[in-house]
C-alpha cells in the first residue's frame, strides 16, 4: 500500500486548535497566516552552550536537576562559577 506525502498544508491543517473564549474556530487561510518561529522572550541575547556526555554523566545532571530544583541551564551555570571561583582562589594561594 502507498503511502501519500504529507505536505505542510495538511499538516497546519490537524493543528487548528479552537480559540480560547469562543465556541467554534475560524478557519485559518494559508495565505493569510503568518508562522512565525517561536522565541523564547527569556533567551534573547544568550548564548547556547552544549555537550555530548555518556550515560552516566547524564545521569549525574539528572539527578543534581531533580534534587537541586534546577534546569539545564541554571545547574551549568552554578557548576561553572563554582569551578571559576575555585580556580580563582588555587591561583590566589599560589596553588596553580
Amino acid at each position: 500500500m502507498a503511502k501519500t506525502k504529507a505536505t505542510a498544508q495538511d499538516f497546519l491543517s490537524k493543528m487548528k486548535l479552537p480559540e480560547q473564549g469562543s465556541e467554534e474556530s475560524a478557519p485559518i487561510a494559508a495565505e493569510t497566516t503568518k508562522i512565525e518561529p517561536r522565541r523564547a522572550a527569556g533567551r534573547t541575547g544568550l548564548k547556547h552552550i552544549g555537550g555530548y556526555f555518556d550515560r552516566d554523566t547524564v545521569e549525574k545532571v539528572a539527578l543534581l536537576r531533580a534534587r537541586l530544583d534546577l534546569d539545564n541551564s541554571q545547574l551549568i551555570k552554578r557548576a561553572i562559577d563554582e569551578l571559576y571561583s575555585r580556580e580563582g582562589a588555587a591561583r590566589k594561594f599560589g596553588d596553580r
